[in-house]
Parts: C-alpha cells; sequence; structure tokens
C-alpha cells in the first residue's frame, strides 16, 4: 500500500521511493512534504488526489508512529490534518491530535 499511495502522490518518480542518499524512504509524507511538492498548494493537490481508504491507511501509520505527521511542512501538517477530518472524520482527526500531543 505504501508503493501505491507513494506512486499516486509522486507519479514523476515512476516508482522509485530511492532518496538521493540512497536508501528507501522511511515515510510517504516527508519526502513528498520536503523534495517533492513545490509548494503547499501543490501538496495539498497531491493529497486530495488520495480516496478514503488511503487516507485510513496514512491515519493508521501516524496512529502506530510509522508516518511522522508532525515533520512535515507545517502548513502540509494543516492539510493532512484537515483531510482526514474532511475524508474520514472529526472523530480520527480529535485520536490523532491526542496522539500526536496537538489537541
Amino acid at each position: 500500500m505504501d508503493n501505491k499511495i507513494f506512486n499516486k502522490l509522486a507519479p514523476e518518480l515512476s516508482g522509485n521511493t530511492m532518496s538521493n542518499a540512497g536508501h528507501n524512504y522511511p515515510f510517504i509524507l516527508r519526502p513528498l512534504s520536503h523534495k517533492i511538492a513545490e509548494d503547499g498548494d501543490d501538496f495539498r493537490n497531491r493529497m486530495n488526489k488520495l480516496d478514503k481508504e488511503e487516507m485510513e491507511y496514512i491515519f493508521q501509520l501516524a496512529m502506530e508512529g510509522k508516518e511522522d505527521i508532525r515533520s512535515l511542512e507545517e502548513d502540509d501538517v494543516d492539510t493532512v490534518l484537515e483531510l482526514i477530518e474532511e475524508k474520514l472524520s472529526t472523530e480520527k482527526l480529535k485520536e490523532l491530535k491526542a496522539k500526536l500531543g496537538m489537541a
């Protein structure tokens, strides 16, 4: 699922999940936020491509500490939180914010 989502968010990489340093990206959203998306609007446009199931997967990774939402660019953190609320639920947003110490 990681590769499917990464390819959907960054199709220009043609499935390459390797950083310039030669290792696989440990997260899906951090390289998108810091290296791939041109700006906050580009990040939002890419994230809007995710369906409910894919957002649920990102949410679960974040809840398990396997996706580091807090390390994203500030605007991108806001985007992820807003999309979790829009595509999933206000309850899941509250749950994630509590987990991240953002409540």
